[in-house]
């Protein structure tokens, strides 16, 4: 984080009237000496507020932890001609945020390469009824807590919003359960999960290149991969949250949902498994946070600066 004490006096001059405004030369027609006048208060301003930009962001670092073995759920775009699956877990900034990067880990089909990852999406969801139709279909056993209907955003390789790598962690990894194809509206939801399954363990890095703003509220996370052949599972995390993770209140468990049962969610935990059962899924979340103070501050200063210089710049008209 930059001192703001030193960005303030290193620019005073530059944002305060460190440049005279031009006397005209007998050549020069007065119109063009105010454009220039005009020209550099602006330019002045625009500087002002980059170093109000770079001055304003404290970290942001949000985790759910390792995996931890017990659940892997599908999560996949509808390309190919396959059933979009969407599994979501949650996060909840205290403050607005703008995330930059974000990271999951998950499970390729043994045998698989890197080179089979084709394309990642990562959505934002507001918890319903945000973003929902209310009263809901009744197709499922509730929707308190769930992700809303409809995704607030999303961030798309295909779109170039988003690059990613990926990373292999274990040639061989499994999970205790896992939901892929069980995902089925009420009365027929509780399937138990569909068993153990192994793969490699990769954790994907995305850098979201048109950057996430969001204001300080509960979201969900909702990763999706799509693969030349096979799926990619979400591996899951403790629940409740425990180091390396930070732990929030309200910590809700993860959903999921298919094309058929959109815009309806299930808890993988609570609906599907039973039992009791609740899971996290493991993800990261980092970027930077506003300091409000700060950056008034310094634009403040310019807007004032400008509006010294508008008065000087009439006064010589």
């Amino acid at each position: 984080m930059q001192n703001h004490s030193a960005i303030l006096r290193g620019q005073s001059w530059l944002l305060c009237g460190g440049r005279p405004v031009s006397k005209r030369k007998a050549w020069e027609k007065p119109g063009l000496v105010r454009a220039r006048e005009l020209a550099w208060w602006g330019a002045r301003l625009t500087i002002a507020m980059s170093f109000a930009a770079s001055a304003s962001a404290g970290s942001f670092f949000f985790s759910t932890g390792d995996p931890d073995g017990k659940m892997a759920t599908g999560t996949r775009p509808d390309t190919g001609g396959q059933i979009e699956i969407e599994s979501a877990d949650d996060f909840f900034p205290s403050t607005s945020v703008t995330l930059n990067q974000a990271t999951f880990t998950g499970l390729l089909p043994t045998g698989a390469a890197l080179s089979d990852i084709k394309q990642v999406i990562v959505e934002i969801y507001r918890v319903f009824p945000n973003d929902s139709t209310v009263p809901p279909s009744g197709n499922v056993p509730t929707r308190v807590n769930s992700p809303s209907d409809v995704a607030l955003l999303s961030r798309d390789s295909a779109a170039a919003t988003l690059s990613f790598s990926s990373t292999l962690l274990n040639g061989s990894f499994t999970a205790g359960n896992s939901v892929l194809n069980g995902i089925n509206p009420k009365p027929n939801q509780n399937t138990l999960g569909e068993g153990p399954v192994s793969g490699q363990e990769v954790e994907l890095s995305v850098d979201f290149t048109q950057p996430i703003n969001l204001p300080a509220d509960h979201y969900f996370f909702v990763p999706q991969v799509e693969l030349t052949s096979g799926d990619f599972l979400w591996l899951s995390a403790p629940k409740p949250i425990v180091a390396p993770g930070t732990p929030f209140n309200p910590d809700l468990q993860t959903w999921i949902r298919n094309g058929p049962l959109d815009p309806d969610w299930l808890r993988v935990g609570a609906d599907i498994v039973g039992n009791g059962a609740a899971f996290n899924a493991s993800f990261t979340l980092s970027g930077s946070v506003p300091e409000p103070v700060s950056t008034a501050g310094l634009l403040g200063l310019a807007l004032a600066g400008v509006a010294g210089g508008m008065r000087r710049w009439r006064s010589a008209a």
